[in-house]
């Protein structure tokens, strides 16, 4: 399982986003239609919507659905590295939409990585969600993060879906080896309630921050809470008409990281007023998502 990466600080680097990249078949009603996903995906392609350069290891087939998601993301400037085309067939999730707007997933997904990588030279690693936890492709994802060079930063977002994770308390040792090394954590209420169930959302997000990280928790429709050492700020939430909340977290977690990329992500504690500024700029790309059909990130001419 050989890989070699360079790390550097310079801005000009790019983002490394490494995870799964799937087809979400969305039922709504009596009507079906395929849309390019998977968290790390959407991450990727938030990024890249909003100027930053992005490098995307994946795991995609070569098959037509793996051609949808390339040529989405390929469109936006994300650099789908040449390791990723790897499965026999890409990986799908079919999501059921909720009268609220909200998504219930069912998933047909392989999650392995090529066992030689050659990375480029980048500046920030991106990982979560199912590929940091599902074998055997997991422990390659908390391989590339524990050892990448000091001067990468690393943000993490569990995205945690239950019936996908296995042993709840492995998937929580897991996190926190990755979120030991993370200089920003972004969870779901959700996710807050799995890992830590014994805690209030504040109360995880301040443990969290202990370790030096920057820490977001997002909760729907009470807006969002993030926290840098001792400094904890509420963001209100925007209301919007949802046509789906599909994507919306990722979205969140894209402006939220290009916000604080802009800063320098070695830069902490960040200040109250610093933190609200990058909570609102997130929680606005959140609720342009969440207005449209999709996991379909705003552009950076949409939020200025």
């Amino acid at each position: 399982m050989a890989s070699s990466m360079t790390g550097t600080g310079t801005p000009d680097a790019p983002v490394l986003v490494a995870g799964e990249a799937l087809i979400d078949v969305i039922h709504s009603g009596d009507a079906s239609r395929e849309h390019p996903g998977g968290s790390p995906a959407n991450v990727a392609l938030g990024l890249a919507r909003l100027g930053v350069p992005v490098a995307f290891l994946t795991a995609l087939g070569r098959d037509g659905r793996g051609d949808a998601i390339a040529e989405r993301l390929v469109r936006d400037g994300v650099d789908i590295l040449p390791e990723s085309w790897l499965l026999p067939a890409t990986s799908s999730a079919e999501a059921t939409l909720q009268p609220d707007g909200s998504a219930q997933y069912a998933f047909d997904i392989v999650w392995t990585l090529a066992e030689t990588l050659e990375l480029p030279a980048m500046r920030h690693i991106h990982v979560g969600s199912i590929s940091a936890f599902l074998a055997p492709g997991a422990d390659r994802i908390e391989h590339l993060v524990l050892t990448a060079d000091d001067g990468v930063t690393v943000s993490v977002d569990p995205n945690i879906r239950a019936d996908l994770v296995g042993d709840p308390h492995a998937a929580r040792e897991r996190f926190e080896r990755l979120a030991a090394r993370a200089d920003l954590v972004k969870l779901s209420d959700e996710d807050a309630q799995f890992l830590y169930p014994e805690r209030s959302e504040a109360g995880t997000g301040a443990a969290l921050a202990s370790g030096g990280a920057i820490v977001a928790v997002t909760r729907g429709a009470a807006g969002s809470l993030l926290v840098s050492g001792d400094t904890l700020v509420e963001v209100e939430p925007i209301h919007v008409d949802v046509a789906d909340t599909v994507g919306a977290g990722d979205s969140y977690m894209a402006a939220l990281l290009a916000w604080l990329l802009t800063g320098g992500l070695h830069r902490r504690p960040r200040t109250a007023e610093e933190l609200a500024a990058a909570g609102a700029f997130a929680a606005r790309a959140a609720a342009i998502t969440v207005s449209r059909a999709g996991a379909e990130p705003p552009r950076s001419a949409e939020l200025d």
